[in-house]
């Protein structure tokens, strides 16, 4: 992805090092952020955010470590940073309604549906989740994080991470229905 010189070079403040840096890591950067943000231009700026904290942290960055798992955990550590400090407005700005929602009993198969369906409809899927639902899923689902790791950055515990993945995943099995993908949904035996 990047080479030596070129990340020396930033780290030393070389300006044109660090727009090549930029443009060589965004697309990975950004991949990270549409999965926390509902629009693009949320994600963007997030992306910028997140970049400002590698270029600042990049003399602290050690070869030993890949660079792109390195510049993810930043840029997750950013985005996780982003939700608490705006938890309470987010919290007032994006209330939800949890009432309606009707229950199935199948179960989705999700590398089956991963298989189906291409990747900007399910990562509009996942968007749709509640915020909180949307983080927890993410966090734990596609990023690897344990609930009690979740419920730490999140500052939630770890029951209402769980609460929160199986909510998500009870929404995403109802979109998989509604949107006519019953065969991706298993019944229950």
């Amino acid at each position: 992805m990047v080479n030596q010189p070129l990340l020396h070079d930033a780290a030393n403040g070389d300006r044109r090092a660090q727009f090549q840096l930029y443009k060589r890591c965004f697309s990975v950067l950004m991949s990270v952020c549409v999965r926390y943000r509902r629009s693009e231009e949320d994600a963007a700026a997030m992306v910028n955010e997140g970049f400002l904290k590698i270029i600042n942290n990049l003399p602290k960055y050690s070869p030993e470590t890949p660079f792109e798992a390195w510049i993810r955990r930043i840029m997750i550590n950013t985005l996780i940073d982003d939700f608490r400090k705006n938890r309470k407005v987010n919290e007032l700005i994006e209330n939800q309604d949890f009432t309606n929602h009707q229950n199935h009993d199948g179960l989705v198969d999700f590398n089956t549906a991963d298989l189906q369906f291409e990747a900007g409809q399910l990562e509009a899927m996942i968007r749709s989740l509640p915020p909180m639902s949307q983080k927890v899923f993410n966090l734990f689902a596609i990023d690897g994080y344990g609930h009690l790791e979740i419920s730490e950055l999140l500052g939630i515990s770890d029951g209402t991470s769980k609460w929160h993945l199986s909510f998500a995943r009870q929404r995403l099995r109802e979109m998989l229905v509604q949107s006519g993908s019953t065969h991706l949904v298993k019944e229950k035996k």
